[in-house]
């Protein structure tokens, strides 16, 4: 593999080409659909918010110098009923997709629930990213060189599925329930690949991840010292989001990319840097867990794959 100081002058031309990019208004979201729309690509922006999706597509066009193929769809990744309504579009629609890219994220909330009773970490991270993907699979496997790219993060290494408290009713930590959700990211992208290599698809299932990026992610809806501290250390340590988001480009782009690999920075720690094939912590690894939380995913979300188990 050669990704020696990748940059985003080495994504190919992708004309011809549709990505989904959720949570595209901003941050390592943006900067993917972008860059992607500057390679040739139709970029649907998937958002929450529709007034800071529509200020992100005139930005990105006003940068490129061109004309630039983007549209703009909302979704709430929390909600499920969010997810399948997209989804559903889409189809109605005739939209064929060739790579969706896992990005919407939210970090280290105060403890709240989702409309359908789910921690909100652990849906908008995890649940509404399983539901989407299953639900336009067929979709995707049907695209040119297709794939899924979820991005995790290294906070995944301090992480675990609450199994008997999932929900954080009897003990919730922000950061112990982020780190929930960026594991069952892992578990839930290497499982997808086992599937998908079982099954005979063409599905590439990938993970990536940013580092430490300066985004808003950090700061969205803190107040007061915390706010501050997330800000200070945004200014200080964290890389440019046009550099955190090389890692899920060139999973979502590179031909070399592989199904199953995890692709983060190639800096101290992976805090920083270009991308390199890097290693989840190895509970995240475990196909027992794996297959537990997938069945668990499957009966919370209500979508149902449809693929064989690995052997």
């Amino acid at each position: 593999m050669n990704t020696k100081r990748w940059t985003a002058d080495r994504i190919p031309d992708q004309t011809g080409r549709t990505f989904i990019v959720t949570g595209a208004n901003s941050g390592l979201g943006y900067a993917t659909a972008r860059e992607l729309a500057g390679r040739g690509a139709h970029v649907i922006m998937a958002v929450r918010d529709e007034a800071k999706g529509r200020q992100a597509v005139k930005e990105i066009e006003a940068g490129a110098g061109r004309p630039v193929s983007l549209e703009l769809r909302r979704v709430d990744l929390a909600d499920l009923d969010s997810v399948r309504e997209f989804a559903e579009a889409l189809r109605a629609d005739g939209v064929g997709v060739d790579v969706l890219v896992n990005n919407a994220g939210i970090m280290m909330p105060p403890r709240s629930l989702s409309p359908q009773g789910h921690e909100s970490q652990f849906a908008a991270n995890h649940l509404g990213h399983f539901a989407l993907t299953g639900l336009l699979l067929d979709v995707i496997a049907a695209g040119r060189d297709p794939r899924v790219v979820t991005v995790s993060s290294t906070m995944h290494r301090l992480g675990r599925i609450h199994y008997d408290d999932l929900t954080g009713a009897r003990s919730y930590s922000p950061v112990a329930f982020y780190a929930q959700s960026k594991f069952a990211n892992v578990l839930f992208a290497l499982e997808l690949d086992r599937r998908l290599r079982a099954a005979g698809s063409p599905v590439r299932s990938l993970l990536a991840h940013p580092g430490y990026s300066d985004t808003n992610l950090q700061t969205a809806g803190r107040t007061g010292l915390m706010k501050s501290i997330m800000s200070l250390g945004n200014r200080l340590y964290a890389q440019h989001a046009d550099v955190g988001a090389l890692c899920q480009l060139y999973a979502a782009t590179d031909p070399g990319a592989l199904g199953g690999q995890y692709i983060g920075p190639d800096g101290w720690f992976e805090n920083r840097g270009h991308p390199k094939v890097v290693q989840p912590v190895r509970a995240a690894t475990d196909p027992a867990d794996a297959r537990r939380l997938w069945e668990l995913s499957e009966k919370l979300t209500g979508v149902h794959y449809g693929l064989p188990e690995a052997a």
